[in-house]
């Protein structure tokens, strides 16, 4: 009887060893998974869905902050859905984002890990879509991270830079509406704004 129950107590000793050994891989699995996982990848998790999806809080360098829904997300930019002001679309490049702001059960989503997703959307640059507005010749507002804002049109994008034709919001761009000209880095934009647009992602 003695022996019955040392044999038995020993094996729910091992088990219990197994199963804190097991737990544990899976902690260290996980904290491996997630210090490879990139802004992009929690971004995703945020695009929204039926319902509109959460309401994030993009904070900049220069202390301003937008507050909107995730609609799309290209590779290396997102697109967002503002909630106030009027009706527009921004494409914030990940490098210009200094802080999402989410509510506790959004934290924890979008740190799962991410279904497959087309090649499409990961080729879908920042200067992808920047050139996507040169076709189309839609007025913008550009963000700086300095904390300025310019209006106009972008006129042609490059690999790392814009040029911007500036004018007054809402007008057409017309050489006698035109006020001047800026070449803008990509790394010193913190958002493009284009107004009346539903998604550009």
């Amino acid at each position: 009887m003695r022996w019955d129950r040392f044999f038995d107590d020993l094996e729910d000793q091992l088990a219990s060893e197994w199963e804190a050994e097991r737990a544990a891989l899976d902690t260290e699995a996980e904290r491996l998974r997630l210090s490879r996982m990139p802004l992009r990848e929690r971004l995703i998790h945020l695009v929204g869905r039926e319902d509109g999806g959460p309401v994030v809080a993009l904070e900049f360098g220069d202390g301003s902050s937008v507050r909107g829904a995730v609609t799309g997300v290209g590779a290396d930019c997102a697109a967002v859905r503002p909630v106030e002001g009027p009706s527009a679309a921004l494409v914030v490049p990940f490098s210009a984002i200094a802080g999402l702001g989410l509510a506790s059960e959004e934290m924890l989503r979008s740190a799962r890990p991410a279904a497959q997703r087309s090649a499409l959307a990961d080729r879908l640059s920042f200067g992808y879509v920047l050139r996507d507005l040169v076709r189309r010749r839609a007025g913008v507002a550009v963000h700086l991270l300095n904390g300025r804002t310019l209006t106009g049109t972008i006129d042609r994008a490059g690999s790392d830079h814009l040029d911007l034709a500036l004018h007054d919001a809402g007008a057409a761009r017309r050489t006698d509406a035109v006020t001047g000209y800026r070449v803008l880095p990509f790394t010193a934009v913190a958002w493009v704004r284009v107004d009346g647009a539903g998604s550009v992602l």
